[in-house]
């Protein structure tokens, strides 16, 4: 059973929805990671580290799952199937590895933080679990964000198709 056009727009809208989520949390996590600079205070470390924490659980890992939740669904119900066009199947190893990385890797760094914080205040930039998280953070963050907009873009510019299939 395939939806019809008002069926798979409702999809792709929620498809949508879930990649700006996605996306705009990422954004708004390394941009927080690159540009707020140093806290003069354990209180405003512990605040930016439990902004951290709710804008992953809130809005990153909502993202990702609704991203993928929503785009299976448009693989079962559209023309675009799962292995179809190469463009789909890149998309769909990217949000998992996506996901693996930030559930295993980011979620981790990202809710012990604020732990660590609450101990030692700002003498937490010299503990070195506090630091390596934080490189972890930097860095994952910015590779999954990299991956993030590459499948926008081929969502966009649906590559390594022909034209008169498209």
């Amino acid at each position: 059973m395939k939806f019809g056009r008002t069926g798979q727009r409702v999809l792709k809208a929620i498809h949508i929805f879930f990649a700006c989520l996605w996306v705009g949390g990422a954004v708004s996590l390394n941009a927080a990671l690159i540009l707020l600079g140093p806290a003069k205070t354990g209180g405003e470390l512990l605040g930016y580290n439990l902004a951290a924490k709710l804008i992953e659980a809130a809005v990153i890992v909502p993202g990702a799952l609704g991203c993928l939740a929503s785009g299976v669904l448009i693989s079962i119900f559209t023309r675009w199937g799962f292995f179809k066009y190469p463009w789909v199947t890149v998309k769909y190893i990217l949000t998992v590895i996506c996901f693996l990385v930030d559930i295993l890797v980011l979620g981790p760094t990202v809710t012990g933080q604020p732990h660590i914080t609450r101990a030692l205040g700002t003498a937490a930039y010299a503990d070195s679990v506090y630091h390596a998280n934080y490189v972890h953070s930097l860095i994952g963050g910015a590779l999954q964000m990299a991956a993030i907009l590459f499948m926008l873009s081929i969502s966009a510019l649906k590559p390594w198709i022909r034209k008169n299939l498209a």
